[in-house]
């Protein structure tokens, strides 16, 4: 059971730190029932969460069933700051009132993944804002400028000129207290995190707490491109509030490649079953695609359910394969003669005229199912089903 649990816990990570400590609070719950923590962090600075940080509430909820209970923490008082990893510039401070609206969505996210029996949900100003002056100025003393200076970062910024805030180097200092504050046992993260979780060791062994945190780190999930980290500003992201019909059409729209890398790190299926999929494929008993189906429906039914799942795939089908119109899609009114392009924008289906321009060119617009091969083209009053690609439509009415 132990080697089980173990391999469930490795299971598509990138590096641990301390595996030793791991296995021992794996042998205290499996010998005597003891539970031990397991701490991640999350800056509530968008809203919603995507399938990227869902990498990590899968790692949290497989520690769940081993005996770890999980540190959800909501780092309300730190996303004022703003994480600077990964940054080429100081981020723009968030008000009190967006983080507590964006934590609030979060707590309400977290559980289509994690068991809230096991979970702890804690927000770091309870501690942080407890901790007051002479406490900050105590951590600060505990790190030197040199040493933070060392971190990637930072040091391209400092090289190149370019502005760090005195509260960018504070950041690392209060994500490590919260793992004093609560001590914790493990620390999980992204990979671009290892700075900042190995702060917790650092100050857990300053503090004198008499214990250092293992760290397990987890790789950064590539978009829909599968080239770029997925993010919601770079639009190569899966929201876990998205539509059913939206969530199963992006999922199906990953490269064969890339769906093995989201079984991996996204999947609830066992590296064995994993493992047969893959032999399927290869021999070409199964193909690509009925797999990337079972993948897309356990996603959808996860953020949603069964039911949702199973009418996604329908529409998917009907679209795709039937070359059907959707059964859902948006209607916009606009003033004619409109030029195609301004309508695409107007209509929400393309970001831009130039975009659209270089759509047309490349044969990926049609209207009423027919290719447009003229960019020019003005719509005169009547209505049009407009389509962009394989998932884009709207339903124009020219008045």
């Amino acid at each position: 059971m132990l080697q089980e649990a173990l391999a469930e816990i490795k299971r598509g990570t990138a590096e641990i730190i301390d595996e030793q400590k791991i296995t021992k609070l794996l042998e205290g719950y499996f010998k005597e029932g003891k539970n031990y923590t397991v701490k991640a962090g999350f800056d509530p600075t968008a809203p919603d969460l995507h399938l990227g940080h869902t990498v990590l509430l899968q790692k949290l909820a497989a520690f769940q069933k081993y005996g770890g209970i999980v540190q959800f923490i909501i780092g309300d008082f730190t996303a004022m700051i703003g994480d600077p990893t990964g940054k080429s510039e100081t981020r723009k401070k968030l008000d009190r009132s967006t983080v507590e609206k964006n934590a609030q969505s979060y707590k309400e996210q977290v559980f289509k993944v994690l068991d809230p029996d096991k979970t702890q949900v804690v927000f770091n100003s309870a501690w942080l804002d407890a901790l007051g002056a002479s406490g900050l100025v105590e951590l600060t003393t505990l790190f030197s400028v040199a040493r933070m200076l060392e971190r990637d970062d930072f040091e391209k910024r400092f090289k190149a000129g370019k502005s760090i805030a005195i509260s960018e180097f504070i950041y690392p200092l209060l994500q490590g207290y919260d793992s004093v504050y609560l001590k914790s046992d493990i620390e999980i993260g992204g990979t671009d995190q290892k700075f900042n979780l190995l702060m917790g060791r650092h100050l857990q062994r300053s503090y004198g707490i008499g214990k250092e945190q293992a760290v397990l780190m987890m790789p950064i999930l590539e978009g829909l491109d599968g080239v770029q980290k997925m993010s919601k500003s770079l639009g190569n992201y899966i929201g876990v509030t998205e539509a059913p019909n939206t969530m199963f059409a992006k999922l199906m729209s990953i490269s064969d490649e890339l769906m093995w890398r989201y079984y991996e790190l996204l999947s609830s299926k066992s590296l064995e079953e994993i493992a047969t999929l893959k032999e399927g494929v290869a021999s070409g008993r199964l193909h690509p695609k009925r797999v990337k189906e079972l993948l897309a429906m356990e996603i959808v039914a996860r953020y949603h359910n069964e039911e949702a799942a199973k009418k996604a795939k329908e529409e998917f089908d009907k679209i795709h394969k039937k070359n059907e119109i959707p059964s859902d899609i948006k209607e916009v009114s606009l003033q004619g003669p409109i030029w195609i392009a301004k309508a695409l924008v107007e209509a929400g289906i393309e970001p831009s005229t130039s975009q659209a321009r270089r759509d047309i060119q490349a044969g990926a617009v049609r209207l009423n199912k027919e290719k447009v091969q003229d960019i020019n083209l003005q719509l005169q009053s009547g209505e049009y089903i407009a389509q962009v690609g394989k998932r884009k439509f709207a339903k124009l009415k020219v008045e």
